[in-house]
Order: structure tokens, then sequence, then C-alpha cells
């Protein structure tokens, strides 16, 4: 799964080899089919000057989470989960389901909470390309959800220099220089950033790290703790 070597990158460098679950394969296998595409995005910059839009629309799913949230107690167990996404008619297996549940339940409480939630349903995005999955997400009501979770998608694979499916900390330096100013930016930013991301710490983010590190850049772990605390 290593793919071609980035710029900067020797045959050294930390590789994620073999994705470590069935679920994390198929998301690589998604992302692989999706970089093919290219990405719109031209500079960091220009990705943070998105962050309060992406984070006005990743808010809007309140609604669809506190209607699979039955009994409100502020998370969605493996049964709510179910139910979603047998009212959303997303045609996936029990077992996809519950490795869905499993990789966003990152408290491991047997909960997914808002946050994991948005992760969850960016990971659904991207892993149904199929006609069924377009009726699923123009029946969430949102209808600015679908454009949201493919800028969240279009900023992986801008950085993802080399389109292997996975992130390095060159290919987030490398990102994080191209500015729209052409100014460089100091290493310690792209480390800070890249360390948010790789929470296994093993040199490579994969695209459902990338997606709770982007939750808690726009905001919505801090917004979560607040609202709690009213």
């Amino acid at each position: 799964m290593g793919g071609v070597l980035g710029k900067n990158e020797s045959p050294s460098s930390p590789k994620a080899s073999v994705p470590e679950t069935k679920l994390e394969a198929k998301i690589t296998e998604a992302m692989l089919r999706r970089e093919t595409e290219g990405s719109s995005i031209r500079s960091f910059d220009s990705l943070v000057l998105k962050f309060p839009k992406i984070d006005e629309n990743l808010r809007k799913c309140k609604v669809i989470f506190q209607e699979f949230d039955e009994d409100s107690n502020g998370a969605i167990d493996p049964q709510e989960l179910k139910h979603a996404f047998n009212k959303l008619e997303i045609n996936f297996t029990d077992e996809e389901i519950s490795d869905l549940f499993e990789a966003c339940d990152i408290n491991e409480d047997m909960g997914i909470e808002f946050s994991e939630f948005i992760v969850l349903l960016c990971l659904v995005y991207l892993l149904k390309d199929d006609p069924s999955a377009l009726h699923a997400k123009s029946r969430m009501g949102l209808p600015n959800l679908e454009v949201t979770f493919e800028t969240l998608v279009d900023a992986f694979v801008f950085l993802d220099k080399n389109k292997d499916g996975y992130v390095s900390r060159n290919e987030m330096v490398q990102a994080i220089n191209e500015t729209i100013s052409g100014e460089r930016s100091s290493g310690r930013i792209a480390m800070r950033r890249f360390e948010e991301m790789d929470w296994d710490k093993n040199g490579m983010v994969n695209f459902k790290e990338f997606l709770f590190a982007f939750t808690h850049w726009v905001g919505i772990e801090d917004n979560e703790d607040e609202e709690g605390e009213e």
C-alpha cells in the first residue's frame, strides 16, 4: 500500500504498508479511487479559510444525531446506529456497521458522541459510492452536508501528495508550505498539526485520523464541551 515515494521521502520513511483492519483497507481503497480525480485545493491557506463554513455545516449534523440518539443520553449505541442506517437506507451489513462503530468509538465506551458521529458519517460518504448513497444523503435533510464531506475528502487528497492513501510528515510540511502568499511556514507548525493527526504515532495518517483531527481544528469538540457544561 506504500505507493510511489513522494518528494523528499526515502525508502526508509515510515509507511503504513498493511491496513490494520478490513475497514481501514476499504477506506484506503476508496480514498485511492477518489485520489485519481485530484484535489481542487491549491494551498493550506485556502483550506483554513474554509474552516468556518465547514464548522457551520457540520454542526447541522446535530439534528440527525439527536434524532438517532433515541434515549437522549448524548451518545448513539450500536443498536441505535443500526436503526439510523435503516432509516437512511444505507445498505451496510451488520459486520460493516459494527466495524464502523468500533472504529469511531474512540473512547471505547460503547457510545458514539457527536464529534465521533461526524467522522462516522464522513466515512460512510467516502465508502458508499453507489446510487443508494446519494438517496441516503438527500434524506438527511442537510443539502450542504454532501458538499462539506467532499471538501474534507478533497482536503485529504491535497495533503496526500504521493496519492498512496496516507499522509506522511514530509507531505504535511510540503502542504503547509504551499501558501497563497508563497511564504514558507514554520516547520514546527507542520509538525504540530501532523502530531495532532497521527494518533497511533506510526508516522502515517489515514483518513479516519485526519477526520478526528479536523473536528478538533474547527472546534467541534470545544463547543461540545461548552454545551455539556451549561
